[in-house]
């Protein structure tokens, strides 16, 4: 029996039907895109990260790695402490801790106190992504949903974005500590949003599942620390011994959800609705894709084509143009218009923007050439995010809201990891076959290849795209075998089951 309290004794919880949920959801987006931000805010940095804390390449590689690992790990498990505490006090908690981790991160002077402060950060953001969706889910009505969870996800397309750019920027302006100091007054005014405009909601008494918290935490330490070193390490027998070891530990995780009779951290029975497990697939597609798709782009435009940091990362402008623009149309049209139609319009965008953009990967091809590819994969972007998002929660009842998030959160972030190492485990592959030698691959004095090996380089950087390219086809085929929602108001559909998810 669940037992529903409020999350504090003072007013009663509230219903997506008492308020305007609307500046909850404005809130909720800035710390969301905070976050999400800086995952890729430091890649642009590394330079300076190397020359100002005498740090090496490797040293300054874990600035991130730290990062998306604490981010990655323990988000099944915030997703289900939302829940227990109540989403919008883990919500709260997340931000202060990420935002004295960003303070912290930017007063350092070392690379190891840089990596420690960037864990706490991590943590920070694995605490505030889950609460998100979940509180989306519960204030906004299956009906409204679609456009609460455009702006989610164009959020999350457009921060991942945002980070080189503004990353580029403010080293450039200010100084690698900037990067991280502008989090701080971003933080605070998120906070007082958030206090003020998201509402406290009725909490669940669960048992926690202390076992599946441990074979969770353990599992995807190893299998996402196992993908995300495997290249550095060059995928030698610790590598491959800790990516067994977490799938061993998951395997074990998952019989023990099935046989937890009382409150397991993930219910398996998330999964009986097909839409809810398609979901989750489509964006582990995205998580991988958008994340692999960007390194060989950007290793094109300042290598071959001798674009600055900054200016590399403008290329991706279209792609956030298009995903903002387009986001209050699709998320008009997800209310309305069957997930599948939207997806397979999104995915099939996606597929033919990356082909697009693998025959224009030339020395001698110009500007405009790369960014209307770039356009349509905005289009295709705008047209996945919000569709899939408000899909997959749909039909979850409120107690499950926090469990669902987390397990959508935690898909994306193992896509984004598991794309990061695919990528560069083929883009050495296709430099070595091209003729290249991988470890020489680069620019003198920062600058641009010689001329006579930048048409090998081109193909490399074109070959290795398609691997993004194969698996947005996974996405497609996924979407093909989505169901018709069954919410009220939607067209021809009978009344909602959430009751399925119980």
């Amino acid at each position: 029996m669940v037992d529903v309290r409020n999350e504090s004794a003072a007013p009663a919880s509230v219903t997506a039907d008492e308020r305007d949920p609307w500046p909850a959801l404005f809130a909720l987006c800035l710390g969301f895109f905070m976050i999400l931000v800086d995952t890729t805010i430091v890649s642009v940095a590394t330079p300076a990260l190397i020359e100002d804390l005498q740090a090496d390449v490797n040293a300054v590689v874990w600035v991130t790695s730290a990062y998306l690992l604490a981010y990655a790990v323990p988000v099944l498990i915030t997703g289900r402490l939302g829940d227990r505490f109540g989403p919008k006090r883990l919500y709260l908690a997340g931000l202060v801790v990420f935002t004295l981790a960003s303070l912290a991160c930017g007063l350092t002077s070392t690379v190891e106190g840089l990596i420690v402060a960037r864990i706490v950060q991590g943590l920070g953001a694995s605490m505030i992504t889950p609460q998100t969706m979940a509180i989306i889910t519960r204030i906004f009505p299956a009906q409204r949903r679609g456009k609460a969870m455009a702006l989610w996800g164009a959020t999350a397309g457009v921060a991942t974005l945002v980070g080189p750019i503004l990353g580029g920027v403010l080293v450039d302006v200010a100084g690698w500590e900037w990067i991280f100091f502008i989090n701080v007054p971003v933080g605070l005014v998120a906070f007082v949003m958030a206090m003020r405009l998201v509402p406290t909601l009725a909490t669940n008494q669960h048992r926690f599942d202390w076992l599946g918290v441990a074979l969770s935490g353990v599992g995807m330490f190893l299998l996402v620390f196992g993908i995300q070193e495997g290249e550095q390490l060059d995928w030698n027998g610790v590598v491959w011994s800790l990516i067994v070891a977490g799938l061993v530990v998951f395997a074990l995780f998952v019989v023990w959800q099935a046989r937890n009779r009382a409150e397991p951290l993930v219910p398996l029975r998330l999964f009986r609705d097909r839409n809810f497990s398609l979901a989750n697939v489509t964006i582990t597609t995205m998580g991988f894709s958008i994340t692999a798709v960007a390194i060989p782009l950007m290793l094109y435009a300042q290598l071959v084509r001798g674009l600055s940091p900054t200016r590399a990362a403008l290329l991706l402008v279209p792609m956030a143009l298009m995903s903002i623009l387009l986001a209050r149309t699709v998320g008009g049209l997800t209310d309305r218009v069957h997930p599948r139609v939207l997806l397979l319009i999104g995915f099939g965008s996606l597929v033919v923007s990356m082909v697009w953009l693998v025959q224009e990967i030339r020395p001698d091809s110009q500007v405009w050439e790369i960014l209307l590819p770039m356009t349509l994969f905005g289009i295709g972007n705008a047209f996945v995010w919000a569709p899939n998002s408000a899909t997959a929660t749909r039909n979850l009842p409120g107690h499950l809201a926090g469990a669902g998030a987390g397990v959508y959160n935690a898909t994306r972030q193992l896509g984004a990891v598991l794309g990061s190492a695919g990528i560069a485990v083929l883009i050495d592959a296709r430099l070595l076959a091209n003729g290249l030698d991988p470890a020489a691959s680069g620019g003198e004095g920062g600058g641009a290849l010689p001329p006579q090996v930048q048409q090998a380089f081109s193909d490399a950087m074109g070959q290795a795209i398609y691997l993004p390219a194969a698996i947005f086809v996974i996405g497609l085929v996924a979407a093909f075998f989505f169901e018709r929602p069954r919410h009220a108001g939607f067209a021809g559909a009978a009344p909602a089951r959430a009751a399925e998810a119980h």
